[in-house]
Order: structure tokens, then C-alpha cells, then sequence
């Protein structure tokens, strides 16, 4: 990061005045303004696999059909947020429920 500060006329560093980030305004505004979008609604979907199906195999589909994906039991699950994948997690089961524990947020693409 680079030092905020300039450099006058005579060649001596000056600081230069920034907010400060952290803390809540003066002005008694709302204390994060990431609150505003606690009601914004996400898709959110987490991928176990893949597989490839011919439309002939999906229609001889019932409810005790075994479909076979291409990672193994216990491989990371990948995590995508309004169709971007965002993190990597792993399946667990609790309270008799599946769940899944976030375990790598993946750094966001440049661009």
C-alpha cells in the first residue's frame, strides 16, 4: 500500500488527510454501511459434481437411480453465489441435516 503522504515544494513529506475507514461516522449514521443490504435476497448454490447423461438415461430416472459424479466422497464442494463461484467447502451432517462448512474463500477474479 502506499504511504499517503505528499511531498511539498521544499521536498518534505507532508501527510495528506484520509478518512478513517474503520469507525462509524460522526454524523450518527448507521454504524456499517454494509447493513443496507441485509435484505438483499442471493442464489446461492453449492455443486457436489458433474456428470454427462444422455436425454435417453435422465428419462429412465426414479427415486432410487444412483447418479455418478465426477468427484469422490469427501473432495471439496464448490460454493457459487449468483452464478460465481465465491468459496470451497466440505459436506458435513448435522443434527441428522446436511450442511456445508465454508472452508476457503477463493480471491476474487481481476478484470
Amino acid at each position: 500500500m502506499p504511504d499517503p503522504t505528499t511531498t511539498s515544494a521544499a521536498g518534505a513529506a507532508t501527510p495528506v488527510g484520509l478518512p478513517d475507514f474503520g469507525s462509524p461516522s460522526a454524523g450518527g449514521a448507521a454504524p456499517s454501511a454494509i447493513g443496507l443490504l441485509s435484505d438483499v435476497s442471493l442464489q446461492v448454490r453449492i455443486e457436489l459434481g458433474r456428470t454427462k447423461m444422455l436425454v435417453e438415461d435422465v428419462l429412465k430416472l426414479n427415486p432410487d437411480s444412483v447418479v455418478e459424479l465426477d468427484k469422490a466422497a469427501g473432495d471439496p464442494v464448490d460454493i457459487y453465489v449468483n452464478g460465481r463461484r465465491i468459496a470451497r467447502g466440505e459436506v458435513l451432517v448435522l443434527n441428522e441435516n446436511f450442511c456445508v462448512r465454508v472452508s476457503e474463500i477463493l480471491e476474487p477474479l481481476e478484470g
